[in-house]
């Protein structure tokens, strides 16, 4: 239905000082080890790679920061394919340091798996009331038009009126999923071509906020206009923040343009491929796909031009944001066990 899309946040950092009952031993502010290792857990798993990034995010978790604890929480959940002891045991913790996230999660959790393993410790809230903590924190700073509050008022709830204010208030990641939801048919638009120009606004202001999501599905909005100019604006800007579709999209223009205005640059496309040789799996793209188009390239290259681009590969991840796929942290799709 209509224009393409992929579906599919910054991490908090919570510096408290405090004794811990549950999983971790002191929540306090990360030593620069402890932060190192979270920053590398976490770019495995916006990569895919929730087994790898298991251990780094568990130095994090254990020193007590919040959203290591909600990200080990869902690798050990994805890992694993359901909700294990584990993974609620640090959803909790991360959810006592009112990480509205980790609340929804719990709050998304049926009956709770304490509950039905039987093994339930004291004190241990239900799926309620955790939705009710997450509203009740956030309900407040909602009322006064702070665009996460609003965008999580919407998760809490469900209730799209939220989603529809959060993307007026100018939430990029509400305002891309506003944008998908219109184009599924919600909302009645009467005049003809009305309902796409609502797509197309609402793509637009997310990728201008910096959605690498939306900047990837307004190019292909602008391709199919034949505003080749605007696509490859787009395309260079979704590539610059390191997520994954629009690397390899911008790649594939520089190897083969199929649009008047812009040059072709093997050394640059084929060294933007080299990147891909470090996803291993999990994704729609990864080293094995890879690995398999990159013959059909160099075959056209010179000796020379291949070791630029080995070079122009090295700079690029020295100066650019890591591979990411950009996981959402509640996707509709994922919001249930």
């Amino acid at each position: 239905m209509g224009y393409m899309r992929e579906r599919t946040t910054k991490p908090q950092r919570w510096l408290l000082i405090l004794m811990c009952f549950a999983v971790c031993p002191v929540w306090a502010e990360l030593t620069p080890e402890q932060q190192a290792a979270k920053e590398h857990g976490s770019i495995l798993y916006r990569q895919f790679k929730a087994i790898s990034a298991e251990p780094y995010l568990t130095i994090a978790a254990e020193a007590g920061d919040a959203e290591s604890q909600f990200l080990l929480a869902e690798a050990l959940r994805k890992n694993n394919r359901f909700m294990t002891p584990e993974a609620y045991r640090w959803l909790e913790a991360s959810a006592e340091q009112d990480n509205s996230y980790a609340m929804i999660r719990l709050g998304r959790s049926g009956d709770g798996l304490c509950a039905v393993m039987g093994n339930c410790s004291e004190g241990t809230k239900t799926p309620e009331q955790w939705l009710a903590e997450a509203l009740q924190l956030n309900e407040g700073g909602a009322a006064q038009g702070d665009p996460e509050a609003m965008y999580l008022m919407y998760k809490i709830t469900l209730d799209r009126e939220w989603l529809k204010k959060a993307s007026e208030a100018g939430h990029a990641l509400a305002q891309y999923w506003l944008a998908g939801y219109t184009e599924d048919g919600m909302g009645l638009y009467l005049w003809p071509g009305s309902r796409q120009e609502a797509v197309k606004k609402w793509y637009k202001a997310s990728a201008e906020g910096g959605y690498p999501l939306s900047m990837k599905d307004y190019a292909t909005i602008l391709l199919i206009e034949k505003d080749y100019s605007g696509y490859r604006y787009w395309i260079e800007k979704v590539a610059e923040t390191g997520y994954v579709s629009g690397v390899y999209e911008y790649s594939m223009m520089l190897i083969d343009p199929r649009y008047d205005g812009y040059k072709k640059d093997m050394v640059k496309g084929y060294g933007l491929l080299l990147l891909f040789l470090e996803l291993e799996g999990g994704g729609f793209l990864n080293k094995e796909t890879i690995e398999k188009e990159l013959p059909q390239y160099a075959e056209k290259m010179t000796a020379e031009q291949l070791e630029q681009a080995r070079e122009f590969a090295a700079e690029w991840k020295a100066t650019h944001p890591p591979l990411s796929f950009f996981p959402q942290k509640l996707d509709p799709s994922d919001t249930l066990f």
